[in-house]
């Protein structure tokens, strides 16, 4: 049996240890803390999508922009149009910033260009231009993922989003809301039809938009 010797710190050592834990320790809470600050209620807020965010099957009372309005006082638009692909809302948003002179907007598309089997290169090159739009207006962007079609998605309830969305989040460093559209969708309870939410499931989306809006820091 060999003989090896106790291990023995001494004071340098030890306080150098305890100055690294803390170290540590200070940066996983700097990790929680919201990156943004919280925007105050009747702050302008543009909802930019499809007919996932128009809200096809339900009231417009029942969409979640219009319950997102609810629970955090902002007043928000709600610019979803059914059928719209990526390049029809890039038409639309610089009439809909003219207009409504929003702070924060959140870009909901991309979902009718997967469907449509369109380029991907050509949703990513519209999500980047409608983001530079939204910057160059003064305003935040957000963008909120549409799940990626799949039939075995659909069967076994696991949708789950395209990964462009992150894609996208990164390079552009903005924030990105990935599973609420995708957990939503992913639940038969929650549909009107195989695509869209019914007034259960917009509750829901709208209540796990806020929550993530938390995390980022624009609501509290």
């Amino acid at each position: 049996m060999s003989f090896r010797p106790p291990i023995r710190f001494d004071a340098v050592s030890l306080r150098r240890s305890c100055l690294l834990v803390a170290v540590l320790a200070l940066l996983a809470a700097c990790g929680n803390e919201p990156k943004e600050e919280a925007l105050p209620s009747g702050s302008q807020v543009l909802a930019l999508g499809d007919s996932l965010t128009a809200g096809t099957g339900v009231s417009p009372e029942e969409a979640w922009p219009t319950l997102l309005a609810s629970k955090t006082g902002w007043t928000v638009t709600n610019g979803g149009i059914s059928g719209n692909t990526s390049s029809d809302a890039l038409v639309r948003l610089p009439s809909l910033l003219e207009e409504h002179k929003p702070v924060l907007v959140f870009i909901a598309l991309g979902g009718n260009d997967m469907l449509r089997r369109l380029p991907q290169t050509e949703t990513v090159a519209n999500l980047n231009k409608m983001i530079d739009l939204v910057r160059a207006h003064g305003a935040k962007p957000v963008l909120l993922a549409t799940p990626q079609p799949s039939i075995a998605g659909a069967v076994f309830q696991n949708l789950s989003a395209a990964e462009f969305y992150e894609k996208v989040a990164e390079e552009q460093q903005i924030p990105l809301i990935e599973d609420a559209m995708a957990d939503v969708l992913s639940d038969p309870q929650l549909k009107v039809d195989q695509l869209h939410p019914n007034a259960a499931g917009h509750t829901l989306l709208a209540e796990k938009i806020f929550e993530e809006l938390k995390l980022i820091g624009y609501t509290r």
